[in-house]
């Protein structure tokens, strides 16, 4: 657990890379924090992997827009991570307008004996090099060195709310209110416009694009996840524009429920196909939902997240909390489904047993070993000794990020400005 306490340090995306040894966080003053899993000691094989500080380095500064005289924060929207193909690891960050690919890579030797320079590196007078030196590597302590690799900019009007890797792992992309782009990762001055829902006369907007996503398999295949609740299926080989989708995912709304908040709680967070392919799970203020692919109509399973708070509406309307977005992740075998919620709540839904349970990330939990104890919220009437009461609840304490390791029982949960990561105990 990382713990500071700054504007600055608020953590802004958590993501794990496809091994899970590594985990990056990036945060609102523009940081990317990299952790890694420590190896398994031989003398203690059941305490395997702390995940400590790897790398730190600092990806987007603020900027200023002076054609537009707007700043662009330097925030960390999201971080994906590329599969490893060598020593290296590269993923992908992205602010508001500007995606950027780093390359993270380990030095521990380092050469001597230049011929041409002296050891500080300063070039020395040809006329006294006499003799012919063969450099040799010499061992230094382990330096993590970040670069930047490409930086992709100019390409989005409005605020990039997701960047997604596609399964060629040639391109990636990124995903405004209006447009969705296509990029190849070797070329930085142009990418392809593939979805524009801009309308030609902008008072006639009526829905923002919110999330967006590659199929884990299918190269051509992409969702995107839109302010009304919709969810749309894109298949690139359609056409170029895909603005005609191939398909269209959409819950009748239930008239017993409509009220003046219910376009805002239905607009939906965040959108993430199952590892298998086969699932979307979309995230809205009140649920998380899972759709099947070949049904449109409805989703297969819908989850309470915080039913507790739909009496509450009207007040976290007023504290804006209601336009908070909540991101959801699946588990590696797709049987479980995490989000979070308020007071430093996070769920956990098993889609087998239908069991949920409900984790509090706190400073009180956090000690090692702790084991993390079911937490209950209830409503009005008699509140037993371990439940907390609904009017109680830290609305400024809210778990919108969260991450799942791709093999193992392992979680990262950002707690504003501190990262929990917890793991299954070892039996």
């Amino acid at each position: 657990m990382a713990g500071k306490d700054h504007k600055a340090d608020i953590i802004s995306t958590v993501e794990f890379n496809h091994t899970g040894e590594l985990l990056a966080t990036g945060d609102k003053g523009g940081r990317v924090v990299i952790f890694q899993r420590e190896q398994e000691s031989k003398n203690q094989v059941h305490r395997r992997g702390e995940y400590n500080v790897y790398s730190t380095f600092q990806s987007h500064e603020p900027e200023f827009d002076y054609l537009k005289s707007l700043e662009i924060e330097e925030k960390i929207n999201k971080i994906r991570w590329l599969p490893q193909q060598n020593a290296a690891y590269f993923l992908l960050s992205t602010n508001d307008k500007t995606v950027k690919l780093w390359k993270v890579s380990e030095r521990d030797k380092r050469p001597e004996g230049y011929n041409l320079k002296d050891e500080e590196g300063r070039l020395r007078d040809p006329a006294t090099i006499t003799t012919l030196r063969v450099p040799v590597l010499r061992p230094m302590d382990l330096m993590v060195e970040a670069t930047p690799r490409r930086v992709f900019a100019n390409a989005h009007t409005y605020h990039i709310n997701s960047i997604s890797v596609n399964s060629d792992y040639e391109t990636y992309m990124s995903a405004d209110d209006l447009r969705i782009n296509l990029w190849n990762f070797e070329i930085t001055n142009q990418s392809f416009n593939i979805v524009d829902i801009k309308p030609a006369n902008m008072e006639e907007l009526t829905e923002v694009i919110t999330a967006a996503e590659f199929h884990p398999h299918h190269c051509n295949t992409f969702v995107y996840s839109s302010s009304k609740g919709t969810i749309r299926l894109c298949d690139m080989r359609a056409s170029a524009l895909c603005d005609r989708h191939t398909k269209f995912f959409e819950e009748p709304e239930d008239p017993s429920n409509r009220s003046f908040f219910s376009e805002i709680i239905s607009s939906i967070s965040d959108v993430k196909f199952s590892h298998s392919g086969r699932y979307i799970m979309t995230r809205d203020y009140l649920t998380a939902k899972v759709w099947d692919l070949n049904m449109e109509n409805r989703p297969v399973e819908t989850y309470q997240v915080h039913d507790y708070l739909r009496s509450k509406l009207c007040s976290l309307y007023e504290n804006d909390c209601i336009f908070d977005k909540f991101e959801c992740v699946w588990n590696g075998s797709d049987s479980v489904i995490m989000t979070g919620s308020y007071n430093n709540f996070f769920r956990m839904f098993d889609r087998n047993t239908k069991r949920d349970v409900t984790l509090e990330a706190s400073r009180e939990n956090s000690k090692p070993r702790a084991i993390l104890k079911p937490r209950k919220v209830c409503v009005g009437g008699k509140r037993r000794k371990d439940e907390i009461s609904v009017d109680s609840l830290d609305f400024s304490k809210k778990i919108l990020h969260t991450a799942w390791h791709p093999s193992e029982n392992i979680i990262a949960v950002a707690a504003t400005n501190n990262l929990y990561i917890f793991q299954d105990k070892v039996n």
